[in-house]
């Protein structure tokens, strides 16, 4: 990977970086916390337990998910900086142009990638 491509891709993972801290920051209504955006929902007297601890759990996934997401693009960020951006942490081989066009974070080959999420769901 040259230098430029390099410098490419970590703009677009800093620019998705922001983009998702800025989403987080408004589902969770700004400064607030995951814990203090939950516990508003138990000040609402006129909404349901049941609702309540929906939206909780509905809450606490999409913080998963998002917090997965926030860590995959700082691995590739560190990728960058150790010159092992582009590479497969499994095999070891190029990643595909194309993937990284599409998925900037990911860290694995297709074929790589497959064989994992088949042993995981296997798992």
């Amino acid at each position: 990977m040259t230098p430029q491509q390099a410098t490419s891709y970590r703009q677009q993972l800093l620019d998705m970086r922001t983009a998702l801290l800025g989403q987080l920051a408004g589902q969770r209504g700004g400064v607030l916390g995951q814990a203090e955006a939950a516990a508003q929902h138990f000040e609402r007297r006129e909404d349901s337990s049941a609702q309540v601890a929906t939206e909780r759990e509905l809450e606490f996934a999409i913080g998963e998910r998002e917090t997965h997401e926030l860590a995959m693009i700082e691995a590739a960020l560190t990728r960058i900086d150790a010159g092992s951006y582009g590479k497969c942490t499994s095999c070891g081989g190029a990643i595909p142009e194309s993937r990284l066009q599409a998925s900037p974070e990911a860290m694995r080959c297709i074929a790589c990638q497959e064989k994992f999420e088949q042993q995981r769901h296997a798992g």
